[in-house]
């Protein structure tokens, strides 16, 4: 395991031990390098990483018998010696001048995140940063130990409760990230759109925190992008934790457009007060290997969720999502969308369980996932769930895996479309249910555009983009 960016030092791969697996190098690296590791982070961020490092120590990465993890094997994920930069060493890159995203009249104000770094706003970037409302806090996730008047930071709080390995080895080496704050009653108009940049000349690991926190009656959009900028493997694990306080709304889009060099471990905690409002969306265009985990907590009463999530993969990739939301408290909606179009030998998977707690009376949840598999070659694994200890809910799933209709497909066919074209107009009229649900309708107009280009095989970043040539 490497210990920074610039050298290929430590062994080339996993060594056995006795926790055997892939486990034992990065045990190995947290208890060689604990000092590096909080020297150059925060208290907040230091005071969770005991704790973690114990429970990984103990339980190792979870094989495919666990269930949340049976579509991806995770041991061989983390196999490969990755670099990674425990020394916090400065990246030569400026993004503000290299990126510039091809999104029209989005009016984003834009924050990169260099691996997993946050990137400082210069005087020279203000411009795309337009004046924030009053009491509003975007920046470095290290530099925040706690907002306005005393508010602790909640750092860990969701997180550290699932006793979930990635999560704990996230805990045990993230150094720096995300960190928001909307206080009680504000409304950010402004839709806020980080760039996730993965930039390394050697096979890089990043390991990236997101905390968010909006207040009572506060209000904010956020686009996630995630691009590889380097031909090099990168793995990237992500911890989200949002906390939406009572009649808030938060607006999640995360958007992956990266190579097939690159793998993504993604784990969210949302937790809904009552009467909020979550709309979460998760769109994968183009990546290697990819495993999203949502856990969905609704504690207060009048809370409502909608999911969605849309997956277009060929060749060899692999996309697997994975979600639990749990009704705690009666009076909850929530809601699930998820599509999948794979090609050649794909593999997705999607796994969804709702559990309504004794007492969530009056539950309302709907489950919906549809697949096509364009060749014989393709897999897809589904399985909703729905566990339920309340007798007066209306709660539904359903699950379909299919082919294009060859009915539909003839009929175009006599009218004078090619049968490429044909395909072409079917998977974008499958997907497109997914993207109509995006609420930011110059983001949910170039989605279309960009599911498109897509399906025709034609490249995925943004025009102008000087990084991702």
């Amino acid at each position: 395991m490497n210990e920074n960016l610039n050298s290929k030092v430590g062994r080339s791969g996993p060594q056995p031990s006795k926790s055997g697996g892939s486990s034992q190098q990065y045990i190995e690296l947290y208890e060689q390098c604990r000092g590096m590791i909080c020297g150059h982070s925060s208290e907040v961020m230091n005071a969770g990483r005991d704790a973690a490092f114990e429970r990984f120590r103990q339980e190792g990465f979870p094989t495919r018998k666990v269930e949340r993890y049976k579509y991806t094997d995770m041991e061989k994920l983390f196999e490969p010696d990755y670099g990674l930069n425990l020394n916090r060493l400065d990246i030569p890159v400026n993004p503000y001048d290299a990126f510039r995203c091809d999104v029209p009249n989005l009016s984003t104000s834009l924050y990169f995140v260099v691996n997993d770094a946050f990137y400082p706003v210069a005087e020279a970037e203000q411009r795309f940063h337009p004046s924030l409302p009053e009491g509003v806090i975007i920046g470095s996730l290290k530099a925040h130990t706690s907002g306005p008047e005393g508010l602790s930071c909640p750092y860990n709080q969701l997180a550290g409760q699932d006793a979930d390995a990635v999560t704990d080895l996230n805990t045990m080496l993230a150094q720096d990230g995300l960190y928001v704050y909307v206080p009680k009653g504000v409304v950010v108009d402004r839709a806020i759109q980080v760039i996730n940049i993965l930039r390394s000349d050697v096979d890089l690991m990043v390991n990236r925190r997101v905390l968010i926190v909006l207040e009572e009656g506060a209000e904010a959009k956020f686009l996630f992008c995630d691009h590889a900028a380097d031909d090099r493997r990168f793995i990237a694990t992500q911890v989200i934790e949002a906390y939406v306080g009572p009649n808030a709304k938060l607006d999640l889009y995360c958007l992956e457009e990266t190579h097939n060099k690159n793998t993504r471990v993604s784990n969210v905690y949302i937790r809904q007060e009552r009467d909020s409002r979550v709309n979460h969306n998760i769109i994968t265009l183009h990546n290697g290997v990819t495993r999203n985990k949502l856990n969905l907590d609704l504690v207060g009463e009048g809370a409502e969720c909608t999911l969605g999530g849309c997956v277009i993969a060929d060749k060899q990739q692999h996309v697997d999502n994975n979600t639990l939301i749990t009704h705690h408290v009666p009076h909850c909606t929530s809601r699930e969308l998820y599509k999948y179009v794979l090609d050649d030998e794909a593999t997705g998977a999607f796994a969804g369980r709702v559990l309504v707690k004794p007492g969530a009376q009056k539950t309302e949840s709907q489950m919906t996932n549809q697949n096509l598999c364009a060749t014989r070659e393709a897999r897809m694994y589904t399985q909703p769930m729905l566990e339920i200890y309340a007798d007066d809910v209306k709660c539904a799933h359903g699950s379909t895996v299919g082919q294009l209709n060859d009915a539909a497909l003839f009929y175009m066919q006599q009218r004078g479309i090619s049968q490429k074209e044909a395909r072409l107009l079917l998977q974008n009229a499958f997907i497109n249910e997914v993207i109509d649900h995006i609420r930011l309708e110059p983001l949910r107009d170039r989605l279309h555009y960009l599911v498109e280009k897509r399906f025709r095989g034609e490249l995925n970043k943004c025009e102008g983009c000087r990084l991702c040539k």
